[in-house]
């Protein structure tokens, strides 16, 4: 009987878009929430009384609408080049490594042999597996990649999909913290409203991150809003020692 990888890995392991790039959207996210409430929390905090609107909400929507759109590209741009960067420089590395194997065979033979043995594999067995690895130059080199230079292979990595899925990301979850100033919601001070919506916001994100990871949700809930939380109140205190 044939086993049917391909079917296996769609039944038993298959990613959706969320999963596959999920660190994206979390990273983003979080960012996106963290540097629009930033505006926010600054402009609040550097007011004399925060239960006042000293600072025109116009002031609060341009400032922030204006970094969520440039941090959301400047990031997601980020991404981009450093993905293209880590592709580039392990390229390089798997064409040395080849050529090693091709003009140094015994000494990459004898260094597969003592990874092997650090392995915990006895010394024959890790003769007769690296005698395999020579059959395979292409298998060989990326075993040298992994467990040599312990380097992960990020050509699988699509460069603009993850800069969209980060930049997405960023927006979406970004605006929420403004949404109040937008909307112009009077039922209470605008920022107390913000703040709200930017704990909300961050409760969704590690909602989200939990049920796409399949992980405890209160971990997932806990942890976002403690790490997102935390930079929101440096936001605001910084703000604070500015009153005007």
């Amino acid at each position: 009987m044939n086993f049917d990888l391909e079917e296996h890995l769609r039944k038993e392991h298959k990613r959706t878009a969320f999963s596959q790039y999920l660190r994206e959207i979390v990273y983003g996210g979080n960012d996106g929430i963290v540097t629009t409430f930033a505006v926010v929390a600054g402009f609040a905090g550097a007011q004399r009384d925060p239960a006042t609107s000293a600072v025109p909400v116009v002031s609060v929507l341009l400032f922030g609408l204006a970094n969520l759109f440039a941090d959301g590209l400047s990031m997601s741009l980020g991404s981009f080049l450093s993905i293209r960067a880590d592709q580039d420089v392990y390229r390089n590395e798997r064409a040395k490594e080849h050529h090693e194997i091709i003009h140094s065979t015994q000494s990459e033979f004898d260094e597969t042999v003592e990874i092997l043995k650090r392995q915990k594999f006895g010394e024959a067995d890790a003769q007769a597996i690296a005698k395999l690895y020579q059959k395979n130059e292409t298998y060989w080199t990326e075993f040298m990649m992994t467990d040599e230079l312990q380097m992960t292979n990020p050509e699988n990595e699509k460069p603009v999909s993850i800069a969209l899925a980060t930049f997405g990301a960023f927006i979406f979850f970004g605006f929420i913290p403004l949404v109040p100033y937008v909307l112009r919601l009077k039922q209470g001070n605008l920022f107390e409203i913000s703040v709200l919506f930017t704990a909300a916001a961050l409760i969704f994100l590690g909602f989200f991150r939990a049920i796409v990871a399949r992980q405890r949700m209160l971990r997932g809930i806990i942890e976002t809003l403690i790490v997102g939380g935390s930079a929101a109140g440096v936001a605001y205190l910084v703000g604070s020692f500015f009153r005007i």
